[in-house]
């Protein structure tokens, strides 16, 4: 592993923790929950939700002496992500570096969110007439970019090994 493979993720990591912290301190200074601020109409607001459960409001009904269980399975899902770049990083290249730094970056603004709040500040609304994806913030659209830059890299590791 070349040195500057640690410090790619963990620069990466924090330049997302720091924009995804500072949209987050403006939203909530700006926003009531619930009352949603078209962007683009008929298919974009920023309408501000604490949401308590997982990613895509998985979990989100557990009831409030239960969120620690939604923390838990946070700190695991890092945990593996650890192991994962453990093996990613020494073979991996800065495409590799990146998708890892994306996600760690995402993982822990989320993690700061439920330290702060008990839940996850998200603010994105992407809808079309009745049909709403659940809401997210820039943590969860790294996570986002950076576990389909792994997929893909996966993907094209299985497509190009020799078949036996």
């Amino acid at each position: 592993m070349t040195p500057a493979a640690p410090t790619r993720v963990a620069v990466l990591a924090g330049v997302v923790v720091a924009l995804d912290q500072i949209t987050k301190l403006i939203v909530l200074g700006r926003l009531e929950p619930g009352v949603p601020i078209r962007v683009i109409d008929g298919f974009l607001s920023l309408t501000l939700v604490l949401n308590p459960g997982l990613a895509f409001g998985l979990l989100a009904s557990v009831p409030a002496e239960w969120r620690w269980v939604v923390a838990l399975l946070s700190v695991g899902a890092l945990v593996i992500l650890v192991q994962v770049a453990l093996r990613v990083l020494p073979r991996g290249r800065w495409p590799d570096h990146g998708a890892i730094g994306l996600i760690f970056g995402g993982a822990v603004g989320n993690l700061i969110d439920r330290a702060r709040f008990g839940a996850v500040v998200d603010f994105v609304d992407v809808y079309y007439r009745g049909w709403h994806w659940p809401a997210f913030n820039v943590a969860d659209s790294a996570i986002t970019v950076g576990v389909t830059l792994l997929a893909i890299r996966l993907l094209g590791d299985r497509a190009s090994a020799p078949r036996s």
